[in-house]
């Protein structure tokens, strides 16, 4: 059998009718930056489909501090944290935003999806437990296959099912409780308060992916642990710079002695070249922002309830919460992929969800929302949207 042939299986071949009949969602080109309004199909588009939560991609201090990076050391470093590539600026970053989180240390990685493999890969084995929310990251579970730790899924969001998982794991056995903090494709937060309570009666430790939430929960932006008032009880955080950090790149918060022992033991940590100069000081200036105007997160705040607000009133049905993600229901992968196309037309970008990244029946439009949306832009996106569902087919009952 010639290995290729996978290239033009059946999902392939949906792909490609996809394509030909101009309903295929991805790779749209920009060509502007990343902004509340960008430029796509030539044409200026409302953009609710970026995690560009505080809206600090476009801010002149972060793109000037970028700028003056690559002059002072060049465009890259040309190889690991471990030997030749650590700045003065990477270990200035760390500490900065050990100090915004409240935890002893940081280190950080090249990219989000690259700190999830990094961390849990170095702390779990061969003779632990991992339990993880079912609906957790991709990154979460390719870091549990590599880390040879047994997996245990939990129901979403579900405290009981959570705790008889761990009532079955034997008491010699290390455990490490892993969950999404703010949950990306459904907007929901985790039960942290319950599984902080269940993680000290089972002996386990707490990991929170928190990329979604720094800059967007918590009355400073500092996350899902801030927003319900557990920031001590968290062993481990992670977060990227790529959404309110306006960059690329991730990082582990947590004891020294625990992120020290990641740094030196953490494969994809130790084989990777380090954060690109630019990246690393756009990203120390957005937490800077960040620390200083903790109003941006409220405005955030106020921006989501807005359009939330406003999508009800017109009828549209969306998965509850109280965040900046507001999926919208639209049952089929055929009408999720023709709304996308009207609503591009109309001069709006939102993000498709299809099966199987959730149950057949059940695809979404993933909008998501900027503290720097103007109530114009939001009242645009709401009327189209609107009429958009209006013009879809009608869902097919079983």
């Amino acid at each position: 059998m010639d290995i290729f042939e996978k290239c033009n299986n059946e999902f392939m071949q949906m792909v490609n009718k996809l394509k030909e009949d101009n309903v295929y969602p991805y790779f749209t080109e920009l060509t502007s930056g990343q902004d509340t309004e960008v430029i796509m199909n030539g044409k200026k588009t409302v953009m609710i489909g970026s995690n560009n939560y505080l809206g600090l991609t476009s801010h002149p201090d972060v793109i000037n501090a970028g700028v003056e990076a690559i002059k002072k050391y060049g465009s890259g470093c040309s190889g690991s944290r471990f030997l030749n590539g650590t700045l003065d600026a990477h270990v200035l970053l760390e500490q900065e935003l050990a100090d915004f989180l409240h935890k002893e240390a940081v280190v950080t990685f090249s990219t989000g999806f690259q700190s999830n493999l990094g961390i849990i890969s170095a702390i779990a084995g061969r003779n632990d437990y991992i339990v993880g929310d079912k609906e957790n990251h991709a990154s979460i579970y390719d870091a549990c296959r590599l880390s040879y730790a047994k997996l245990l899924r939990y129901e979403h969001n579900d405290m009981e099912d959570l705790e008889r998982q761990l009532k079955s794991i034997p008491e010699d056995k290390g455990i490490l409780i892993v969950t999404d903090g703010l949950f990306s494709m459904g907007g929901d937060i985790a039960n942290l308060p319950e599984i902080c309570r269940l993680a000290k009666k089972y002996g386990a430790r707490v990991m929170v992916d928190d990329a979604h939430g720094l800059g967007v929960l918590g009355e400073h932006g500092r996350g899902t642990a801030e927003h319900f008032g557990l920031e001590d009880e968290v062993d481990i955080y992670m977060g990227t710079f790529s959404k309110s950090l306006a960059s690329l790149g991730g990082y582990m918060a947590g004891k020294k002695e625990v992120v020290d022992f990641v740094r030196n033991n953490s494969r994809p940590f130790i084989f990777s070249a380090s954060i690109t100069p630019a990246s690393v000081a756009c990203a120390r200036q957005a937490l800077k922002i960040l620390a200083n105007e903790p109003e941006r997160v409220a405005r955030l705040r106020e921006v989501s309830d807005y359009m939330r607000k406003g999508l009800k009133e017109k009828g549209i049905k969306i998965i509850e919460a109280t965040t900046p993600i507001i999926p919208i229901y639209t049952y089929t992968n055929e009408r999720t992929f023709l709304a996308c196309r009207l609503l591009q037309e109309r001069g709006v970008y939102v993000n498709p969800v299809v099966s199987p990244a959730v149950p057949v029946g059940q695809s979404l439009l993933r909008t998501s929302y900027t503290a720097t949306h103007t109530f114009e832009q939001l009242d645009k996106a709401i009327n189209a949207i609107a009429e958009v569902m209006e013009l879809l087919p009608p869902v097919e009952e079983n």
